[in-house]
C-alpha cells in the first residue's frame, strides 16, 4: 500500500477502490496500519460523494428490483446470500465514510476514538463480506451475479453534512436492525442445514451489537456537549433524515447490550406510515433489506 500523509488519505484510497476483493484488502490494511501507529490522525483528505463500485452487480432501482425465487430453494438461497454481500459491501464503504468524514468534525480528543472504532467496524464489514462471497462461490454463484438495488448509499447522502444525523441513521437504526431480524434469518439457515452460512450470520451478529454501541457511544458523547435530550434528539434527526419505518418487533436484549435503551425507538414505532412503501420497495419486499444490516 503507498505511503499516506495521513489517516484520511488512506481511507480515502480505500473508498476509491472499485475491485470488491481489492476494497476488502485495503480497507483491512487501513484498519490495521492505524491501530498500529503507522498512519497520523490527520483530515487532509476530502471523502468522495460516491464510493469506487465494480462494474457489476448492476444498481436497480428499488422498482426494478426482481423478486427472489421461492424460499429454501436454491435461487432464494442464492438471491438470500448476494442481498447480504451488497449489504455488507456498502457497510464498508458507510463505515469507511464515518470514520474519514467525521472525524475532522471532532475535537482532536474524541476524532482519536471516533477514528478508531469506525475503521474496526469497516475491517469487519470487509471481513463479513468477504465470508459471505465465499460463501456465494460455494453455492455456485459470485458476488455480481445479480443485480443490487442502489438505495444503500442513500442515507450516506442524506446524512453527509451532520455527524449526529449519520450517527442516528446508520448505527443507530439500519445496523440496529440488523439485531433483530438476524436472529430469525440465522435459524432458518440453520434449519435448512446450512451451518457454515449460519457460522457467518453468527459472527455477523455478534459483531453488530458492538457496532450499534458504537454509535450510540458517540452520539450521546456528542449530544451530552448540548443541553439535548439524547433520545429526543435521535428521534428528531430519525424523523428528519430516515425515509423508512422502525417495524417491530425489535429484539430489546440485543439492543440494550448495544446501548441502545427502549426510550429511543419505542415512541417512533409506525408513526411513519407514509414509509412503508418505500422500505418495502427498496426492500425488494423483503425485510432483509429494509434496512442495511440484516
Amino acid at each position: 500500500m503507498p505511503a499516506h500523509a495521513d489517516v484520511s488519505a488512506a481511507i480515502r484510497a480505500a473508498l476509491l477502490q472499485r475491485d470488491p476483493r481489492a476494497k476488502v484488502m485495503v480497507t483491512r490494511n487501513v484498519a490495521r496500519d492505524w491501530r498500529l501507529g503507522r498512519l497520523p490522525l490527520g483530515f487532509s483528505a476530502t471523502m468522495p460523494d460516491e464510493p469506487g463500485r465494480p462494474a457489476r452487480p448492476e444498481l436497480l432501482s428499488p422498482g426494478q428490483m426482481p423478486k427472489r425465487g421461492k424460499a429454501g430453494s436454491e435461487r432464494g438461497r442464492i438471491a438470500l446470500w448476494h442481498a447480504l454481500g451488497h449489504i455488507e459491501f456498502v457497510a464498508i464503504d458507510l463505515a469507511l465514510d464515518m470514520a474519514g468524514r467525521f472525524g475532522a468534525a471532532l475535537p482532536p480528543e474524541s476524532a482519536r476514538e471516533f477514528v478508531s472504532d469506525f475503521l474496526a467496524v469497516a475491517a469487519d464489514e470487509a471481513i463479513h463480506f468477504a465470508l459471505i462471497d465465499r460463501h456465494l462461490r460455494r453455492l455456485g454463484s459470485f458476488y455480481g451475479a445479480l443485480p443490487a438495488h442502489a438505495g444503500l448509499w442513500s442515507a450516506a447522502r442524506e446524512t453527509s453534512h451532520d455527524v449526529l444525523a449519520r450517527l442516528a441513521v446508520v448505527p443507530m437504526v439500519l445496523e440496529a436492525r440488523g439485531l433483530d431480524v438476524t436472529p430469525g434469518t440465522l435459524a432458518r439457515v440453520r434449519g435448512a442445514g446450512d451451518q457454515r452460512g449460519a457460522a457467518i450470520l453468527q459472527r455477523i451478529l455478534d459483531d453488530e451489537i458492538r457496532h450499534v454501541r458504537f454509535g450510540a457511544k458517540h452520539f450521546t458523547a456528542l449530544v451530552e456537549r448540548t443541553s439535548e435530550d439524547p433520545a429526543e434528539l435521535w428521534k428528531s434527526l430519525v424523523a428528519r433524515h430516515f425515509r423508512g419505518m422502525l417495524k417491530p418487533p425489535f429484539n430489546d436484549s440485543a439492543r440494550l447490550a448495544a446501548g441502545l435503551s427502549r426510550d429511543f425507538y419505542a415512541g417512533v414505532v409506525c408513526e411513519k406510515t407514509h414509509g412503508i412503501t418505500h422500505a418495502r420497495e427498496t426492500a425488494g419486499g423483503s425485510d432483509h433489506l429494509q434496512t442495511l444490516r440484516t
